[in-house]
C-alpha cells in the first residue's frame, strides 16, 4: 500500500529545497546587509552556522542511530543544497550589487 520512493527522488527534494531556502535567504541578508553596513564576512559565517543548525537533526540521527538509512539520504541532499546556495548566494548578491 505504502510506495517507498527512491533514494534520489529524496535527495533531489531535499537539495533543491535546502537551495531555495538559503539562496533566497542569503540574497535577502546581503541586500538588508548593505543597508545596514554589516560586513559581508560576517553574514557569510552566520549562514554557515544556520545551514550546520538546518542539518543537524538528520547528522544527530545518523550518528546515534543504527539503520538511519533515509536520515543518511536526507542528510547528503540538505548539505548539496546548502553547499551550492552558500556558494551562488554570493555571486548572485554580487551581480544585484548588494556585495
Amino acid at each position: 500500500m505504502w510506495q517507498v520512493l527512491p533514494d534520489e527522488y529524496i535527495r533531489a527534494q531535499m537539495a533543491v529545497g535546502a537551495l531555495v531556502v538559503f539562496g533566497v535567504a542569503r540574497v535577502v541578508a546581503a541586500a538588508i546587509g548593505a543597508q545596514r553596513g554589516w560586513r559581508i564576512p560576517v553574514v557569510t559565517n552566520w549562514f554557515i552556522g544556520v545551514a550546520g543548525i538546518f542539518c543537524a537533526p538528520q547528522m544527530l540521527e545518523v550518528l546515534l542511530v543504527a539503520s538511519s538509512h533515509p536520515a543518511y539520504v536526507e542528510l547528503q541532499g540538505k548539505v548539496i543544497g546548502c553547499a551550492v546556495a552558500l556558494f551562488c548566494a554570493p555571486i548572485v548578491s554580487h551581480r544585484l550589487g548588494y556585495e
